[in-house]
């Protein structure tokens, strides 16, 4: 990585690490953590989002098969050819979390929760500062139990909106 990445990356880790240990902090994101992994989260809300009217169900299926391709192109195609290293082996002691297989760069939580909160805030703009709050702290928990680098963090929320782009005019809501 390019200095100016590396100074972006130490001075996210100076912020998370003045963050850590704090009561709320810390399970809040050890739980988005968690919930990223496997797009669990966004599997979830968007399933009950989509039981709230039949336009959403149809909206629903869409994003439950977007993801699946989002997943296969960030995991296995994208992280593949990048194979950075992750900050810590298996994150940080105090926030145990699943150790991934696959490379630092991008971050797939981020990747899945941005372009969840796209295809979520799609045509209905009043809640898409809910769905990409949550997007973010989701993207944000992978460097908080320092799994992942700040620019990967960044990297992915990236590459997930440059995706939900493409999966907008690829497959467009009715």
């Amino acid at each position: 990585m390019t200095p100016a990445v590396e100074r972006f990356d130490a001075a996210c880790e100076a912020a998370l690490e003045r963050l850590r240990g704090r009561p709320l902090a810390d399970p809040v994101f050890r739980a988005a953590s968690a919930l990223g992994d496997f797009s669990v989260i966004w599997f979830l809300l968007g399933s009950a989002w989509g039981l709230t009217s039949a336009r959403r169900t149809d909206r629903a299926l869409r994003l439950a098969l977007l993801l699946g391709v989002e997943s296969l192109v960030v995991n296995q195609g994208i992280k593949r050819l990048a194979r950075r290293t992750r900050p810590t082996e298996s994150g940080d002691a105090r926030y145990p979390v699943r150790r991934p297989s696959t490379s630092s760069f991008p971050s797939g939580h981020a990747s899945a929760g941005f372009f969840a909160a796209s295809l979520l805030s799609e045509g209905e703009s009043a809640s898409a500062p809910i769905w990409f709050g949550m997007a973010g702290v989701v993207a944000t928990s992978r460097a908080y139990v320092r799994i992942h680098h700040g620019s990967d963090v960044v990297a992915g929320a990236a590459v997930g909106l440059a995706l939900a782009a493409i999966a907008k005019r690829a497959w467009p809501v009715r």
